[in-house]
């Protein structure tokens, strides 16, 4: 549990880098969910935060980008947020699925912020009982557990949901933040690793935790811009900053440098970022960062938007999607072409 008590600073306030402040709390009216086993059901676009068959914030444009919009119907992103349930004071171990306000906040914040990034595509997030954010720092261990356990069984229950009524045999995405990529990670394994779905891997952006290289027996990191059948992931920090927990790894874990695409320790400049999608999600901030692979973290000098003065801290976990943006727009749809052209 070491990584996930030093990550949870950061953590904690991803709601302030995401503006998702408490205006969420006046759309809570649209959010009227009953469920009488507590559990979701996927069969109810209710359950998704984000599905093709309604509208939803995933589908909003920063306008900078709205007229090179092109969307791909054919391949298919599947999202798993990062958490939103961040009140260490509940006593709950695993989110209400029904919670109003929560799922308010998981709109305006992780689904309008980070999903949309890939949007261009069809987008399935569902929503699912989230482990508290205490899960990652307690001393509870077997509680945090069962809590993660919990969580993960409604993602699968989700993903096979997908797989059974709305695939039809289409190109998969995967795509994942912090607590999402903790399952993610599960998912990978259960049901592409060496299994036929592989093959249907354009690949998998799973951000924001550490991943080891040998996770996998099939699964390999991407090493370039066009590779498919792969996975993508990097945690972020200021250069020359590199947390204890992260001294501690005693496994090489991938890195994939997201303005170059490859794994290599070489640094990239930040002209080569296309755009940051930050505070304010109509206002695109050119050159936000640089980057460069250092052992198993991504090094930044700190990035420059407006009201960057202010942002203080060394772990830049909040804004691993968000100070990229543009790029992974971009690669999405490289990496799509290449899959069908292969």
């Amino acid at each position: 549990m070491t990584q996930r008590n030093l990550t949870f600073i950061l953590l904690v306030i991803i709601c302030s880098f995401f503006s998702c402040s408490p205006k969420y709390l006046k759309h809570i009216s649209e959010y009227n969910f009953e469920s009488k086993t507590d559990k979701p059901d996927y069969s109810k676009l209710q359950y998704w935060a984000a599905n093709p068959d309604k509208k939803s914030l995933s589908d909003s444009l920063p306008e900078p980008l709205r007229n090179s919009f092109v969307k791909d119907s054919s391949v298919d992103v599947f999202f798993l947020h990062p958490t939103t349930f961040t009140d260490i004071n509940n006593t709950r171990w695993n989110a209400d699925i029904n919670d109003d306000s929560l799922n308010a906040k998981t709109d305006y914040s992780t689904i309008l912020y980070q999903a949309s990034a890939f949007n261009e595509c069809r987008i399935f997030a569902p929503r699912y009982r989230q482990a508290n954010i205490r899960s990652y720092f307690t001393k509870d261990t077997a509680e945090a557990y069962a809590a993660f356990d919990l969580a993960y069984e409604d993602l699968k229950n989700a993903f096979q949901y997908y797989l059974d009524h709305y695939n039809n045999g289409r190109p998969i995405i995967i795509a994942s933040h912090s607590q999402g990529s903790t399952h993610a990670q599960r998912l990978l394994k259960e049901f592409f690793d060496g299994k036929p779905l592989k093959n249907k891997l354009v690949a998998a952006y799973v951000i924001g935790m550490f991943t080891p290289e040998d996770a996998y027996t099939e699964l390999k990191p991407c090493k370039d811009s066009l590779q498919t059948g792969c996975l993508i992931g990097w945690r972020s920090f200021k250069k020359d900053y590199e947390p204890d927990f992260v001294k501690a790894e005693t496994k090489k874990c991938f890195v994939t440098n997201p303005l170059t695409w490859t794994n290599d320790d070489g640094y990239a400049p930040n002209d080569l970022n296309l755009g940051a999608v930050l505070t304010k999600f109509n206002k695109m901030s050119l050159h936000a960062a640089d980057a460069q692979i250092h052992g198993n973290v991504l090094w930044l000098n700190k990035p420059h938007f407006p009201g960057s003065f202010f942002f203080r801290t060394k772990n830049y976990h909040i804004g691993d999607i968000n100070l990229f943006y543009v790029n992974i727009r971009e690669n999405v749809h490289a990496r799509i072409a290449a899959y069908k052209k292969k």
